[in-house]
This record gives C-alpha cells, structure tokens and sequence, in this order.
C-alpha cells in the first residue's frame, strides 16, 4: 500500500485500508460511510467494474482517436452504418408515470439541505448531481450517497447552526441522480491496483442501496448520463444496466436514464444513443454548457472555429438553435422527452431593476424552448421555477409535447457546424479570468456550485472559461481594439483580476482560501501547449 498514499490531505492515521478480493479503500470510514460501503454493496460494484472497465478505457481511447482525426481536419458528419437505425421506425419503451410530467427540473449537489429543499421546491424532478456541481472529495462522494439513501427512504432532516430544521414535504419532487462521466476514476477505491471508475461507483452504490425502496416508494432508480460522445459509449450503460438489474433479480427496463447531449460528437448520434438506450431510456436533454465547451475542445486547434466572447454565445444562434431544434425532432420521433437546458440566474435581492431584467432574460429563455417543442426545463434556484413552469405552461397544458414532431427540422451538419461570429473584448477576457479562478478555488476546497455573480456555475462555466482563454492564445486572437491574445497579456490580466477578486473577497477569505493554488491550476492549463480533456483531471489530484 506505500505506493497508494500519493494522494494529498491522508496521513497513515487517516487511512483505513480494507482488502477483499484486491479492492482497498484509501480514507476514513466513520460508522456511517460503512452503512454505504458494505461489503455486499462493494462486492456488487466490483463486479460491475471488472466487467465493464476495459471497455471503458476503450472507448476512451476510441475519444483520442477522435480527436487526431478531428485534429487532421475530418469534420464530424451523421454515420454512415447506421443510417438504418435514423431510418427506421423504432421508439423507446414508454416511461413511468413519475416520468411523464417533467415541465421543471431543478439541480444541485448532493448537500443535504440541498436534496430538502430541491425536493420540495415544487418542481417535477430534481437530479441530485455527483458530477459537475460536486466537487469529488471522499467526504462529498460517501456523504453524498448517505444523503440520497436517506431521501430515498424519507427520513432525510438537516438541522444548521443556528437551528433552523428541514425535514422532506409530503409530495416531494421525483428523484434522478447524475453519476459522474466515463473520463473520471473514483482513486478513494482501488481494484486490482487501479482506480474504479467513478461513473461504475456512483451509479452501483446508489442503485445497490436504493432501488428497492425506490420500487415500494412507486418510483424507481433514474438517471442522466454526462459527457456521452458516442452511441458506443450509451451502449455501455445500457449494458452495466442489464447486468445489475439481473444480479439484483430486477426487471429488465426499471432503469430509465436521460442522456445529456453536451458533446458536439454526440449530436450527430441522437437516434443512436436513443435506440442503444430504447429500453432503458427517457430521453435526451441540452447540456448547453458543456456542448459550448466541447465545440471548442474538439476543434481547438483550427483557427477558423475561434469562439467570440461566450457571452454573445446564445441560444438563439444558428449552431445552437440547430442542435435544440434536431433534439427535440429526435427525440418526439421515438417518443422520448426533449429537455431543454439551464437557467443559472440566482434572484438579485439588492437591486429590483436587475433582477427584473435577470428574470426577464429568464422567461424569455423558457418561453423559447417550450416554443421549440421541449417537454420540461432546468432551473437552478428554487425562485426560477414559477417563471419556468408559466413558460411551459401557456404552452403546453399537457403532460409534454411528445405529440410536436417538428417536422418543419431539416438539419444538416454543416448547421451543426456553424462558427457563430461576433467580438471578443477584453471585458470578456477578464471575465473568463475571474469566473474561472474563483470557481476552481471553490472546488479545490470541496465547492463544485458556486454562487459568482448572480449566476450559480458548476464546472461547465470554468470549462468553457479556460478552454476560451488557450484557445486565444493559441490561435493569437484579437479582441476588438485589435491588440493580440497574447500569453504576456493573459499573465497580466491575471495578475489584475487576482488582486481585483481580494479586493471583493477581503485579505483574510484570500489568504485562507486556495487562490493561489487555484490560479496556478488554470494560468498550467491555459498556457501548456496540449489542451487537458478537463480540468476536474488535474484538480481532482489536489483534493
């Protein structure tokens, strides 16, 4: 085990190692992580991961070959082999009833005043996320599985520091849980030596613990699936899906999982990723954050697919109202939910014109995308949720839309493709500078949903911030005086912004937090000549 403790924050008190079959676990295990980390319950993910990992890594070697091909200037097309699945006239097995209404969904951690209040914020659904708004320390990622054990099971409470209880309603929202992507590993658990895979985790511990009472409780074990970029790649959950429904003696099909479309790759594989899913699906959603992200790592190194500020980055342009407008197609084409995507916007309580104005940006987002024929939305505060819900439901009395086939869509890849113009400003810059710095502060101190600005950003935002910032650079960008992007002038807007966020924060939050460490991350990331995948690979390494 010596060569194990490389991971920061363990001393050799801290570490609890227990061995079965080669698995050891690397943290420390209070009476109640054990509750979770169960023998049987290990036993069960271990199985799944032995099975299931080497065509993992597959695929994610499959992801890198993908990219040399995108690198050499083969541009991204709907597939050939499978024309016949676009073709046919297949459609996905119906969902549950809890599943047929999801006009408003609202997101979070897995914080337990989090799941309280999200479950009875009145909304249809809440996803409980282990991935981009959970920052992956041992003690969130167990917490995390304790806290949705006990929603499950409707004994969830949390009392603060200055007594105010919460305790569930009596008609709390359906439960979905977002398990984190396949590039990740979970390096708490070793098997046979190796990280697991923390996608394998999440979703076994929870479905190990949980589906039972989620069957008795007249639901079931729901999903959203991240960061999926290819068919191949939902064909592997759907194969971990049947192989632990039969080692619990579960039904075939109880899973139901929505697939988020936030890769560019994915986008051209809609009807693929439904009919690898068909049993086990309930639809596809617009990871719009992330999709931006992905369109500019995936052609990072082409010059002519430079991004203008991602502020004039709407949803309103061709590339994205392309890829809103074939989702919902695709999706009521096989009689699977289209939803649409975030509102990040937090209620400005200091200032009623802007947050009049902020709300407004609001209805008239929800307004579009019910216009566009999704079947439900996505807020992250609790106070969105009536301006969603009145959106969707001036427009759609029913339970969904699943009758709107867009037929009037004809979208081609070059649609897909479309580099939207615009201007990039020096604003804009700082912007990304700021954004990206305070989030991964936060998540470096075990924050991954960080309030900054009126906005809630989870780390799609810092993606999208530094994936702009080397792609700037790179590519020497101009802003709209026409002075260069240059590396000299990014370290000195870094500099400024640093100095600028402890003006904000104060000397002493500065000097307590992990700024520095959180500056020195993303200046590594931004400025080395190779493009990390993600930046939750190299901070996950700090945590």
């Amino acid at each position: 085990m010596g060569e194990k403790l490389l991971y920061k924050d363990f001393t050799m008190e801290d570490i609890h190692t227990a061995t079965q079959e080669s698995v050891n676990i690397i943290g420390t295990i209070s009476d109640s992580f054990a509750e979770i980390l169960t023998d049987e319950a290990l036993q069960f993910v271990v199985r799944l991961h032995r099975n299931f990992n080497p065509t993992r890594l597959e695929l994610l070697e499959n992801r890198q070959t993908r990219q040399a091909e995108l690198d050499a200037g083969n541009r991204p097309n709907f597939l050939a082999d499978t024309e016949a699945i676009r073709s046919g006239n297949w459609r996905i097995t119906p969902v549950p009833a809890d599943l047929q209404d999801r006009r408003v969904e609202i997101t979070g951690p897995v914080d337990r005043k989090m799941i309280i209040n999200a479950l009875n914020s009145g909304v249809k659904v809440f996803m409980a996320d282990i991935e981009d708004s959970n920052s992956p320390t041992w003690d969130n990622i167990i917490n995390g599985q304790i806290n949705l054990r006990d929603a499950v099971n409707k004994t969830i409470n949390f009392t603060n520091t200055n007594g105010k209880h919460y305790e569930l309603n009596e008609n709390p929202a359906t439960l979905m849980v977002r398990p984190r992507g396949w590039h990740l590993v979970e390096k708490h658990i070793m098997v046979d030596g190796k990280p697991i895979s923390a996608s394998i985790f999440d979703f076994a511990m929870y479905f190990f613990h949980n589906v039972n009472s989620l069957k008795a409780n007249g639901t079931g074990p729901y999903f959203y699936l991240p960061k999926l970029e290819s068919h191949l790649e939902a064909r592997l959950w759907n194969d971990i899906f049947n192989m632990a429904q039969d080692e619990l003696d579960i039904p075939s099909g109880t899973i139901k999982a929505t697939v988020l479309i936030e890769t560019i790759l994915a986008a051209f594989e809609m009807d693929e990723i439904l009919y690898e899913l068909r049993e086990h699906s309930a639809g596809l959603n617009c990871g719009r954050w992330d999709y931006i992200f992905s369109f500019i790592k995936k052609f990072r190194n082409h010059a002519d697919y430079v991004l203008p500020d991602r502020s004039e980055i709407t949803m309103d342009r061709h590339f994205l109202k392309s890829y809103v407008d074939l989702l919902v197609q695709t999706c009521h084409k096989r009689g699977a939910h289209a939803m649409g995507g975030m509102a990040a916007q937090i209620p400005i309580k200091n200032d009623a014109d802007a947050n009049h104005k902020a709300m407004n940006k609001v209805k008239e987002d929800k307004e579009r995308e019910a216009q566009a024929g999704h079947d439900g939305t996505w807020v992250a505060h609790p106070g969105l949720s009536p301006i969603a819900l009145e959106a969707f439901n001036s427009v759609m009395p029913e339970p969904n839309q699943l009758h709107n086939l867009r037929e009037d869509v004809t979208i081609s890849a070059d649609d897909l493709l479309q580099v939207p113009s615009g201007t990039i400003t020096e604003n804009g810059v700082r912007a990304n500078i700021r954004v990206g710095i305070q989030y991964v502060e936060a998540w470096l101190c075990g924050n991954g949903c960080v309030p900054l600005y009126h906005l809630m950003e989870d780390a799609a935002t810092a993606e999208i911030s530094r994936a702009q910032l080397w792609q700037w650079i790179k590519h020497e960008a101009t802003i709209n005086d026409g002075s260069p992007i240059t590396n000299e002038r990014f370290q000195l807007w870094l500099k400024e912004e640093l100095d600028g966020i402890q003006s904000e924060v104060g000397i002493d939050r500065f000097e307590q937090g992990k700024f520095k460490e959180a500056s020195q991350l993303f200046s590594e990331m931004i400025t080395k000549n190779e493009f990390d995948e993600f930046l939750t690979i190299p901070a996950y390494q700090y945590i």
